[in-house]
């Protein structure tokens, strides 16, 4: 017997990441359809708050929700989250979507990759959104209901040469979907959804700019709104999508 497809008002969604960027467009369209919004930051307080008071001016529900997913010297990254997660539920009550946002991006040419580069991509973009996920995600299953959605990359299938850390972060993500949705099958649905070139990466010169858009077929970058409605969908739209990644990338993936 197929679940009843979510409906966003009333519902609670974190958003990990959401105080910038392709986060807090997420976190707009989320909102606007009803949810209540964990709005995670790392270190984007203030814009965090803003966007906290631009929702609840809306008539949505929102709250900020503070932690760095880096484990420290010595320290465990696992029971960070489950510290994160108990915090959250004190708070909130239950999670109905979790979607895994937060990342971190910069160049790591090959032959200056450092190991401390290496352990820092993978905990922020890998490990953590993976122990979330299981965290929330088994409190999903118990419930009968859940969404997962993890931002992944196009370049997770076709590395850059001098980000190798980071799309290898992000194509272990990618297969952490597939086994994540195994795992809390059927009553929770987990899926990626994978940007292509959506906003010029800090520093990135107009030359550049137009160097990667034309590694599209489309010739331009996208919008923010294409990955947030994207995950709209996945959220609302469907309960027969699971274990599956969406490329959202202007057919980055076909030139």
């Amino acid at each position: 017997m197929p679940l009843a497809f979510m409906n966003l008002s009333g519902k609670t969604v974190l958003i990990t990441g959401a105080a910038k960027r392709i986060g807090r467009e997420i976190a707009l369209v989320l909102a606007s359809r009803g949810a209540s919004i964990a709005i995670h930051c790392r270190k984007s307080l203030s814009q965090a708050r803003a966007l906290e008071r631009e929702i609840k001016k809306s008539g949505a529900g929102a709250f900020v929700i503070q932690e760095d997913f880096e484990p420290g010297t010595g320290r465990s990254l696992e029971k960070k989250i489950r510290k994160f997660t108990a915090k959250l539920y004190r708070r909130a009550g239950r999670v109905d979507a979790l979607v895994n946002n937060a990342a971190i991006f910069y160049p790591t040419p090959f032959g200056k990759i450092r190991e401390k580069d290496w352990d820092a991509f993978m905990n922020i973009n890998l490990k953590a959104p993976f122990f979330l996920a299981r965290e929330i995600g088994l409190r999903m299953k118990k419930a009968g209901q859940g969404k997962i959605i993890n931002l992944v990359d196009w370049t997770g299938f076709k590395p850059y040469r001098d980000y190798l850390p980071y799309c290898i972060s992000k194509a272990g993500l990618i297969a952490a979907t597939t086994g994540l949705a195994k795992a809390l099958a059927p009553e929770v649905q987990v899926a990626a959804v994978a940007p292509g070139p959506i906003l010029p990466a800090k520093g990135m010169s107009r030359k550049q700019e137009k160097k990667v858009a034309a590694k599209t077929l489309l010739g331009r970058f996208g919008h923010p709104r294409d990955i947030a409605a994207t995950v709209r969908f996945l959220i609302e739209d469907t309960d027969f999508i699971t274990g599956a990644f969406i490329p959202v990338e202007g057919g980055a993936l076909v030139v």
